[in-house]
Parts: structure tokens; sequence; C-alpha cells
């Protein structure tokens, strides 16, 4: 490897994907100490530069490459990413459901042209679920849940799940459920699962009395510590259909217990052979079965290998078995056996298989040249051949009509056109249903197929966001910065985009979010730059905001807040930190197009807005060199209704807590209700709070005026459909949930409105508190301590004021003050330039508080030092 470099987790070529056979595929560690994904020549990577497979950074030990498929992972400040090759193509993200939220992911299988992985969600911690992709391993759909795992030496982790070798599609995996492992397995590669029979006699031949529903037969699925030791479950590829392995009968599986179990049917029935544990050797492409006992006695009778006394070390003994089977095997030595699942179906993957085995009374030898597959025939296509399309998933159902039924899960559209679906393009949209790679069914039925192909529309440009490499918005004067500019929806080819980087740089791109090349720039001076990036096509613009701090790196945040307010409402605005920093953090926050933010040290504050119309609040979270953003856009209203919701209890159990999250569901609750109710869904916002139990607030947007005849019959049919439980959507496993009234009795809440008695109350409350405050301060005693101020002149902007607590501030200085100890007074904002102090205090040698009068800059420089 050339200076500079070290590399480290090699990887050979595969024959057929790769076109060089000498090729091998590397992390290595650069100079800076970080690790990527390249590919060298397996004789010359000293000597020639390395290609890099991949552009920018990889989490170390995370390269995989197996048949077509090559995997990495990359980890950024908030989050981790798994992205596949498939036949070294571009990497892409591997698409999981959306609130998977993996915090694991390991790859199980990767033959037979698709991907099973196990992957562990964000509410598991000892077991893994497990998902099976399309051909390029880029969408994946949920196959079997709670499967169990354990954490190995050197922090290796093993999923319970054993792939049976032999015969294709065939897995067995141990379920672990309210604290009960059983054992379960599959013939199609995981669209089915069941329980393995329990025999009807032990090998004593005493009945079991074990059967369903309570009783099944379970087995220890591990993997042997002992290099020359089998494990606890014995396949192998010249055998097919034999399984043998270590466990009991019961209704769960018990850790102690490992009595051995034999099918020559591969799984259909089982008998016991042995009470105790043996290490197994298939001899005679399974024709001859060699036992060991598994004990720490020496060993008396002589089975294959084992130690010559108790201390002694491994002895290897050589054993010619050839005497006991004098003759080679003719075809009347063997019978025929069909592969069949559980319910005895035989047609399994789209195919009916036979094999052939010796018989028991034969003493022949099979030979190197012995062929198990006997005979095969395709199937028709039937429901069983299909499972469920990315974005969807199959509901229990006790009917049989219902059993291959899929759903599309509450955060997917599967209306909306595919991401690259270009105009002049057709796409068609998903019925929920794609075939299992594996099965070579043909004809019959075709849950896949879809209606007439429609055309792709003009999409306008959606989630627009611009970021800075590395994902920071802090940077050094003179540093070379490099914009991002992404586009998640709508179409790329004809949208024009304007960037302004906030220092009079202004230039318009064409193709920028398709072509993925960065916009570069130098700033010269310290300061804040607001940079603005415009999309526009003939359907439609967007536009991103980023603030950039040149003088420090950056990473992420989230501002929570309500989408939808009225004219001069409380509004609160928090700012959400992952992972929760319980060092002093400074927040920045701005309201409308200032570059001047106002600044405290609590991470939520309360504003409002004097006029109607969309103001954007950007808000930055400041600790030492890390700083983070998120910006959202908020609807002011001259009047709106406000409904409270509440959901049922299972909700909470599947709540990650996520600002995503919270936005899926308020976006499901708000197409029900306007589909339930036939209001226009954009007069619907639904709002979920954060935190347990989960709340939520739905927004009613009133009409233009003279309608409000309408706006009444459409509350009141709302209002019906929520007590009549009418609202309710489902949740992974059938769950379904209900969207009702939280309180019934109170009804809906009217907010904004400009007149009547709900102004005259406000307006009552407001004199008796600003009565009891001047009062207060006026008669009060001087308390010892010492508070800080910093006075921030900011002359145009809103009203902010921290909920936490409230200080006097200081007679006659500029509006916009931040104060040090975490208080901020509402009245000290407010809009007016020209306002008189309400609380006036004479600034006196003798007073307790220290008044600072600096700017944000100043400020954030004064407490990172």
């Amino acid at each position: 490897m050339r200076r500079g470099w070290s590399d480290r987790n090699p990887r050979r070529s595969v024959s057929g994907v790769d076109a060089d056979p000498d090729l091998v595929h590397v992390e290595a560690q650069d100079a800076g100490g970080g690790f990527r994904y390249i590919t060298c020549h397996l004789h010359n990577c000293s000597s020639q530069p390395p290609e890099a497979a991949l552009v920018g950074p990889i989490d170390p030990g995370s390269l995989a490459v197996r048949d077509d498929y090559a995997f990495i992972q990359v980890t950024s400040a908030s989050s981790t990413k798994h992205y596949v090759s498939y036949r070294r193509q571009d990497f892409v993200q591997m698409k999981l459901p959306k609130y998977a939220l993996p915090k694991d992911l390991q790859i199980i299988s990767t033959d037979e042209g698709q991907v099973l992985a196990a992957v562990q969600e964000w509410h598991q911690t000892d077991t893994y679920n497990l998902y099976q992709s399309d051909p390029r391993g880029e969408h994946y759909s949920l196959v079997l849940e709670h499967v169990r795992s354990s954490r190995q030496a050197e922090e290796s982790v093993l999923v319970d799940v054993l792939e049976v070798r032999g015969v294709k599609g065939v897995f067995l995996a141990n379920q672990k459920l309210d604290g009960k492992v059983v054992t379960l397995i599959t013939y199609n590669k995981g669209r089915d699962w069941g329980f393995l029979r329990a025999p009807s006699t032990d090998m004593n031949g005493r009945p079991t009395r074990c059967g369903p529903p309570d009783c099944h037969l379970h087995l220890h699925l591990r993997w042997a510590d002992n290099p020359y030791v089998s494990g606890t479950v014995h396949t192998r590829d010249t055998a097919p259909g034999l399984i043998m392995g270590a466990g009991n009968l019961g209704s769960q599986l018990v850790e102690y217990k490992e009595e051995m179990y034999l099918t020559a049917d591969c799984g259909h029935t089982w008998r016991q052979v042995f009470e105790e544990e043996h290490h197994i050797l298939y001899l005679d492409h399974g024709g001859v079965i060699v036992a060991i006992k598994d004990t720490s006695i020496p060993l008396k009778i002589l089975k294959v290998f084992g130690h010559i006394s108790f201390r002694s070390d491994w002895e290897l003994v050589k054993v010619d078995f050839r005497p006991l089977f004098p003759r080679p095997c003719t075809e009347a030595d063997y019978s025929a056996w069909d592969l069949a699942d559980l319910q005895g179906d035989r047609c399994i993957m789209g195919l009916q298989r036979s094999f052939r085995k010796r018989k028991a009374s034969s003493r022949c030898v099979k030979g190197k040249g012995f062929s198990a597959p006997l005979t095969s025939r395709v199937c028709p296509c039937r429901p069983s051949d299909f499972l469920c399309d990315y974005g969807f998933e199959r509901v229990p159902s006790s009917s049989k009509a219902d059993a291959h039924q899929c759903l599309a899960d509450f955060w997917f559209n599967p209306l909306s056109p595919p991401e690259d679906c270009a105009p002049g393009q057709t796409y068609t949209s998903t019925l929920g249903y794609r075939k299992v790679v594996s099965s070579v069914c043909e004809g019959g039925v075709d849950l896949q197929q879809s209606p007439a192909r429609l055309p792709c529309p003009l999409m306008p440009p959606r989630g627009l966001r611009v970021s800075l490499r590395g994902e920071a918005v802090a940077v050094r004067p003179g540093d070379e910065v490099r914009f991002l500019v992404r586009q998640e929806q709508g179409d790329m080819l004809t949208t024009r985009y304007q960037v302004d980087l906030g220092d009079g740089t202004k230039t318009e791109y064409v193709n920028l979010t398709l072509s993925g090349d960065p916009v570069r720039h130098r700033y010269a001076r310290p300061g804040v730059y607001r940079v603005a990036v415009t999309a526009e096509n003939p359907a439609g613009r967007d536009e991103a905001v980023l603030f950039v701090q040149v003088n420090a790196p950056l990473q992420a945040l989230h501002l929570e807040v309500a989408p939808v307010t009225g004219v001069n409402q409380e509004v609160n605005l928090t700012a959400v930190l992952l992972p929760r920093n319980p060092n002093l953090t400074v927040f920045y926050w701005w309201v409308g197009h200032s570059l001047q933010p106002l600044l405290s040290l609590e991470n939520s504050v309360t504003t409002r807005f004097g006029a109607p119309g969309e103001v954007r609040v950007t808000v930055q979270a400041a600790c030492g060199a890390s700083v983070l953003q998120d910006s959202r856009v908020v609807r002011v209203l001259d009047q709106f209704q406000l409904v409270p919701l509440q959901f049922s209890e299972d909700l909470d159990t599947h709540n990650p807590d996520t600002p995503a999250w919270r936005e899926d569901v308020g976006s499901v609750v708000s197409r029900l209700l306007a589909k339930e109710t036939g209001v226009p869904v954009e007069l619907l916002v639904t709002v979920v709070r954060p935190g347990l139990p989960t709340r939520a607030d739905l927004h009613l947007l009133l009409p233009p005026p003279g309608s409000s005849q309408q706006h009444s019959l459409r509350l009141k049919a709302m209002e019906q459909a929520l007590r009549a439980q009418k609202v309710h959507f489902l949740l992974r496993g059938g769950v379904r949930v209900l969207v009702t009234l939280r309180d019934p009795d109170a009804g809906s809440q009217h907010l904004g409105s400009s007149g009547g008695y709900w102004a005259v109350a406000v307006l009552f409350v407001t004199g008796l508190l600003a009565a009891g405050t001047f009062i207060f301060f006026k008669f009060k005693r001087k308390q010892p301590g010492r508070t800080v101020y910093a006075q921030m002149h900011n002359e145009n902007e809103q009203e902010l004021t921290v909920p936490a607590g409230h200080c006097p501030p200081a007679p006659g200085g500029p509006q916009g003050e931040a104060f040090l100890d975490g208080h901020l007074d509402s009245r000290s904002l407010a809009p007016s330039p020209s306002r008189t102090p309400l609380l006036p205090a004479p600034r006196t040698a003798n007073h307790s508080g220290v008044v600072l009068s600096i700017n944000s800059r100043e400020m954030h420089s004064y407490l990172v030092s």
C-alpha cells in the first residue's frame, strides 16, 4: 500500500462479479485516521495507487463483500446508515421500513439473488428482526420478528438463524417472545414459518404426549467453539433433507436439555436418537452418521477421534469403515422421498422436488458420484409465492381468504411515483406484493400484476436541503466550504437552482442535485451568513436555508414547533438535542430573515407573531466548537379551530418519540379525518405532542368568509366521527390504533379569534397580570445575589420569551436581551422599537445586577473560551 495508507479487512474478488480475478476489496486507513473503501490488484497494491470505490469515510470493520453484493456502514453524529452495492454498481442506502431505526445490522445470507438481513431495531435489546430484500438488495420487507441473539467475545453478535444446507430456502430460527424461546422453520426463505412437530414416541418407544398448540420440538442453533467438532445442528450440502440437532420437547427451549433428534425429510417428521448431546460427522453423503458423546470422561469406545486419556492432548485416529460397507450401491438400494412443508404441500418455491436416499437395510457405499436430487416439476404460481412489497406488511387474520393480505404502512403512500420517475417515462404503482425471488413458479396467480402504466408527472421540487460536507455549519475563515444541495422529491432535469451564499455571492445552476457536485466557496471574514437555495421548475418551487457560522465546526438539531398558530398567540419553540448534552449550551434563535439571532441558555422559548403569513424559524445550538441547526416554517392565521385528540394505549408501546414519527402519525390522522368527513385535507393539520402518553392537537383551518355554516357542519361531522370511533389506523402486526377526542365533554377550542368574549377575557387577564406585576416590583425587597445580562441589538425581531422564570430588564437598553442565567422577559422583546420599559430599575453602583452590552458573536466567544 502506498505511503499514507494502511489496509485492513481485505476481501478477495468474487468470480462472475468482479472482472479481474486478482482484485481485492480493502478498508484503507488514510493519514487522517479515517477509513475508506478502495480496490486494488492483489500483486501490486503497494506500487499503484488504489481506486476509491466510494467517496467519503466508512466505519472501520463494516466492509462486507458477499456474492453479488458489497455492504458498508457510515456513522455520522446523529445516525448510522447502511449502504449496498449490487454487482459493483454505485452504493445506495438500504431502505428498511421507515421506523425500524436500526441499531445494528447483520447479513445472514446473500445467495439466490437476494439478501436476508437481521436488524436490531430501536426498541430491541437481545433480539433481531429478519428482513428479505429485492434482487438488488435495496428495499427490505419484514419476514420474522424477535429472533434471539447473543453477544460473544470481541463484541461479535450471533443471531439464532441457521440456513439448512442441501435444500435451498429452508431456515431454522429461534424466536424469543415474552421471555420464551421457540424454534421455527421456513421452507420459502421466510415467507411462512411454523413450529417443529414433536415425534409421537421417544427413542425407547414411549409416548411423548407432546403436540400442538402448546408442545413442540425446539433446537439449540449455536455454533461449536471447538473447530474439531460440529455445532448443535448438523446439515450438509451433500446430504439434502438430513438434519440432526440437540434440543427438547415442550412449550419452549430449555438450555440444559440437549436430547438429539433426527429428520431425514427436511423437518417434516422427527425422531429421537440420543438422550444426550453428541458430536456428529456425516459420511458417504449422509449414508453414515458417526456420533461422539459430548462428555469430559475419557472415551472407552472409539467412534472417530478423542482423547487417549483425560489429560492428554488431542490425538487424531484414522478409522477405516469400508469393511462395514463391502459393495457399491445400486438403484435397488435407494428409495425416493418428496420434499413437503409442514402442511404437506409439495409445491415449495414454485417447484415440486423429489430426492433419493439409501434404504436403512442396505449396507453399501454411495460413492463420490452420488446425486440426491431425483426429479423436479414447476408449479403454477399461488399466493404463497408472493410476499409483501416494501412499505407493506401482512396483517394476521383468522380468515383463510385474508391470510395473504398485505396492507400499506401508515408512513408509506403506494400511489406516489418512484423517486427516479422523470417526465416522459411511465410507472406503475405497487399493489403491495412482490414475487419471492427464489420462486420459479410459472403462470397461475399474479398478485403483483399492476394496473395500466401511468405517465410520470412533472413534480415540483420538494425536500430541498443544503448542508456542508461533513454535516457541519461552522467553518474557519479562509477554509474551503463545500455546500451540498439535495432534493428528496421532484423533477431535477428541468429545475433551476439559485444559490445565495450570504456574502454577496449569487450563482444559478442546472442539474445541481442530479450531478451531486458541491458548491465550493471561501468566506474571508468571521460572521454569520445566511445561505439560501431556491429550486424552481414549471410545477412549483422550494427553498432551503442554512446559517453558516464562520468560526467553528458543527453537526445537527431538530426544532419542534406547531406548524399553525394564531396572530399574537403564544407559540412554544423547542430545540431537541440528540444526544442531549448536559453541558452549557447556547441556543441561537432566528425569526424571519434577520442575520442577528436572539440567544438563550434554555432549549425552549416562546414567541408571538403579530401579522398573518408564513414565518421561518431557525435554531442553532452551540456547545464548545459544536454547532447544530434546524429550521421550520410556521403559518400564522387570523383564526382557526383546535381539537384535542388522544390515541388508544397500544400506540404508546410503538412510539419511538422521534420528530419524524410524530409528523407521520399526524399526517395519517389528517388524511383519515379528511376521508371520513369530507373536509379538504389542506384545512387539517394534526400535531402529535412529544412524550408519553401520546397526545395530539388537530388544527382545523377556517375557510374563506361567507362559508361559516359549511364550516360548522364540517366541525360537527368531525366530532361525530371521532366520538363514533371511526378514525383508526394499523401498526405492525395488525395492531389497530383508535383516534378519539381527548376531552369529549369539552369539545373544541376556538383560538386566534379577533373579537368577542374571548378577546375580552384575554384583555381582562392581561390587565390583572400587569397590575400584579407593578405592585410586586414596586414593593419587593432587594435580594442578595448577582445577575448577568447581555443586551442584544435587534430592533426588528419578533417577541421571544424563555418560559422558565423572569428577570427585570435594564431601562433604556435596546430591545432584544438575552440573559446568561437562562431567564428572558417577554416585554423586553416587544416588536415596537419605541417601547417604554415596563419595569424601570436604576443602574446604580450598589445594584446587585451587572449589565453587559455584547453582540451574539462576542457572547459565543465568551462562552466558548
